[in-house]
């Protein structure tokens, strides 16, 4: 148990009534789990028929193996493809881990591959339609993957936006299988972001050509590995690694060195020493509702991505744990700030580790009761994630991370922070319910009051940009841009121009029922609005002119519009049109017809709800 006294008590607060409202859900995701929890290895429950099919492909040392009964195998569930960087890496993965598999008596297979997607490909483009809901495709495809059963232990090869959440999502519904996440590191630091971020606004205002543009951004995004910013990507391996499903300090080492094969390969002995031939570790009992509440504590510590407000409620419910924004609020409201890292600061995620990263950052948190260290983890409890991977010999080893940071300006100590809590806020009004991020707003900028401009699209404001007619104060409503419109894609291609009408002293916010990148910054914004345009939210009834009041300071939303005159208006009608169709977009009317709201995480799965966990 958690010994709470240690513990910040808005912190235990938290917490206390996580474990309360999901008492049930949890219960019965424990049974449903501990239902399939195994005797003896998995594919020996497989008639003689099913395990020749499970093995006829394998290297004659595996299928003697898998054929007999001494050794555990594991399943590879892999994102890997050569288009996108952040995935590439993952190529040589499966013979690295079959490799070390067998030299601590154990096989390994791909158990199947997941789509990646890249919002830095589709940003601003029709196919970013896709993007949220590919996160629950992958849970999908991962359970086709471990759907086989033949696995004692799974192995998640993952890293970007909606590739890690679809991939904690199934692997909490085979939470009877231990589980280990391999990331695969970010990609060395190129053209500083806040010079990319420059010549971004410069393109909007007509100063710069094509030609400049496509050089900063090759130069920005120039080899394998994630992308250095502090977007979703890498707020996921934040998330990783603060709920245990890394081994400690593996988050931000660069991919294809020495270290990182190692820790690929210390990985994979893990990954058989959860299974029943060692000490059997199941996920669904390894993650609980500590993991969740670190996870939130550890999002606002580092100023993380606003999309992990609909990721971390998904994910959870699929361990039968509730999480609502208000939790989300409430844990911002006290955890410091301790990281300035791009679009926060000017550093990047390889400044911020070699600054002292995750371990200093963790052993910070949980020293002074902000994140709870006897939760569990593939390493142990997370107050021994305070160390760093160093390659001694060939092979990693682990020593304790610095006790002060190398450099200040991106990471600080608990008891000098940038800020005194994490800048996500809760807001709340008479256009609805949402979340906002101020970390890397001005003081100056968190409150504006101005008249709507209202648009259906982001093509819309686009094109009013480039004609001249905003050069206003203004808050841009972009409505009919939620889940069950058009598949709740990014707006982030907005960022560039409503960036370029602040600095030239305008007041500027953003209002949406879609969702900003994890790397938008310094115009405020009120994002994930619900209820959602489509299905009859406020948004439906703003109109131009309307004034807006977003405070993010007092967390409202509000309209200054009476209140009879603003209910007798008719909402304006969502359709879906010719032009909403094609690169398969029509192919996920199912998914749009049954995505739940953003406050649940925008998910197909019903976890909660169907009274099954």
């Amino acid at each position: 148990m958690t010994d709470r006294r240690i513990l910040h008590p808005d912190i235990a607060a938290v917490l206390a009534r996580i474990e309360e409202r999901s008492r049930d859900s949890r219960a019965a995701y424990l049974e449903l789990i501990r239902r399939q929890r195994p005797e003896k290895f998995a594919r020996k429950r497989l008639s003689e028929g099913n395990q020749a099919h499970a093995s006829a492909g394998c290297a004659v040392i595996d299928k003697v193996q898998l054929l007999g009964d001494a050794w555990p195998n594991l399943g590879i569930v892999t994102s890997y493809n050569d288009m996108l960087s952040a995935h590439q890496p993952f190529e040589h993965y499966p013979e690295l881990i079959r490799t070390s598999a067998r030299k601590v008596g154990a096989t390994a297979q791909v158990a199947g591959g997941v789509p990646a997607m890249c919002d830095g490909v589709t940003q601003g483009q029709p196919g970013m339609e896709l993007s949220l809901f590919s996160r629950d495709v992958i849970a999908l495809a991962s359970a086709v993957a471990l759907s086989h059963d033949t696995f004692d232990a799974a192995l998640h090869l993952g890293v970007c936006d909606k590739i890690i959440p679809g991939l904690v999502l199934a692997a909490l519904r085979f939470g009877h299988l231990p589980s280990v996440f391999i990331p695969a590191g970010p990609m060395p630091s190129g053209l500083p972001n806040p010079e990319k971020a420059r010549i971004r606004q410069l393109f909007a205002e007509g100063e710069v050509g094509r030609d400049e543009l496509l050089k900063a951004e090759a130069a920005s995004y120039h080899s394998p590995g994630t992308c250095t910013f502090y977007g979703t990507a890498n707020s996921n391996q934040m998330l990783m690694e603060v709920m245990g499903l890394h081994l400690p300090g593996a988050a931000f080492v660069n991919p294809n060195t020495p270290l990182r094969d190692a820790l690929t390969a210390a990985a994979t002995h893990k990954a058989v020493e959860l299974t029943l031939k060692g000490n059997y570790t199941p996920m669904g009992e390894m993650i609980d509702a500590r993991s969740f509440v670190n996870a939130i504590v550890g999002l606002m510590a580092t100023g993380g991505s606003t999309n992990l407000a609909l990721h971390v409620p998904a994910m959870a419910a699929a361990a039968g744990i509730q999480i609502t924004l208000e939790d989300f609020a409430d844990i911002s409201a006290v955890t410091p700030l301790l990281c300035r890292i791009y679009p926060n600061g000017i550093a990047d995620v390889n400044h911020f580790h070699a600054a002292g990263g995750m371990g200093f950052l963790i052993r910070e948190l949980v020293e002074n009761g902000l994140m709870i260290g006897d939760a569990a983890g593939i390493g142990g409890p997370i107050r021994a994630y305070s160390l760093e991977p160093v390659l001694t010999d060939g092979h990693v080893a682990w020593r304790e991370a610095p006790r002060t940071s190398r450099d200040e300006d991106v990471l600080r100590p608990f008891d000098r922070p940038f800020a005194a809590n994490g800048g996500l806020k809760l807001l709340n009004g008479a256009l609805g319910r949402g979340v906002t991020k101020i970390s890397a707003v001005k003081p100056e900028h968190q409150l504006v009051e101005a008249p709507a401009r209202v648009f259906d699209s982001q093509d819309a404001l686009k094109a009013a940009f480039q004609a001249g007619e905003l050069d206003c104060d203004m808050v841009a409503v972009v409505r009919f841009q939620g889940p069950s419109a058009n598949g709740m894609p990014e707006l982030h291609s907005l960022s560039p121009i409503l960036g370029a009408l602040q600095d030239k002293g305008r007041k500027v916010a953003l209002v949406t029922d879609g969702r900003m990148s994890g790397a938008s910054g310094k115009v405020p914004s009120a994002i994930h609005v619900s209820p959602e345009a489509a299905k009859g939210g406020a948004l439906a009834r703003v109109r131009d002119g309307d004034i807006i009041r977003l405070d993010a300071q007092t967390g409202r939303l509000d309209l200054l519009v009476a209140d009879d005159v603003f209910r007798q208006r008719e909402p304006a009608p969502f359709r879906r049109n010719e032009s909403d169709s094609g690169l398969g977009r029509e192919m996920f009317d199912a998914f749009r017809q049954g995505a739940g709201g953003s406050e649940s995480g925008a998910s197909l799965f019903d976890f909660i709800g169907s009274g099954s966990a």
